[in-house]
This record gives C-alpha cells, sequence and structure tokens, in this order.
C-alpha cells in the first residue's frame, strides 16, 4: 500500500495550479500519476508535484470526471476542494 493510492485527495504544489486540491485517478508509471479535480483539470502530474493528505474517495481506477465529482460530492468534501491552500515559494 501507498501513499499514492487511487482516490487518495492531494494538493498540487507546482504549476498554475499549486494550492489546489485534486484527487489521484490512476497511477500511469513510478513517476507519474492521473489527477482529476474540481478546479483541477485532468492530466498527468509528476508525483514530486502533489502533496497527498489524509482525506480519500471511493473511486475506481481511471474514473471519469463525472464519477470523481460524485464521489466528491458523497464524501461532502465539495469546501475543501473548492478552498485553495497557500504555497510557501522555497
Amino acid at each position: 500500500m501507498s501513499v499514492y493510492d487511487i482516490g487518495r485527495l492531494c494538493v498540487k504544489t507546482m504549476g498554475r495550479e499549486a494550492g489546489f486540491h485534486c484527487v489521484i485517478v490512476d497511477i500511469i508509471d513510478k513517476n507519474y500519476l492521473l489527477i482529476d479535480g474540481l478546479k483541477v483539470r485532468r492530466r498527468r502530474v509528476n508525483y514530486r508535484h502533489i502533496e497527498p493528505i489524509t482525506e480519500t474517495i471511493e473511486i475506481k481506477k481511471g474514473a471519469s470526471h463525472e464519477h470523481v465529482e460524485t464521489a466528491i460530492k458523497k464524501s461532502k468534501l465539495e469546501k475543501k476542494m473548492n478552498e485553495v491552500i497557500s504555497i510557501p515559494i522555497k
């Protein structure tokens, strides 16, 4: 079991969507993950560019954007997914 499991909520730490929450939808290989979210476009990211948090949602591997949205609403995490976290600049 890895920290980067399918359904794990994360925060993007790099890029234009830094500070937004996302969900891991698929594990592509040892370096890349597929993420999706309410404020984050579905895309491939390096695992170093996201920070996992404790919450998870129940989704299947490769779930569509609609399934991810309904799982977020079912878990009552909409408010958390829409907020922005300030990321300190290194």
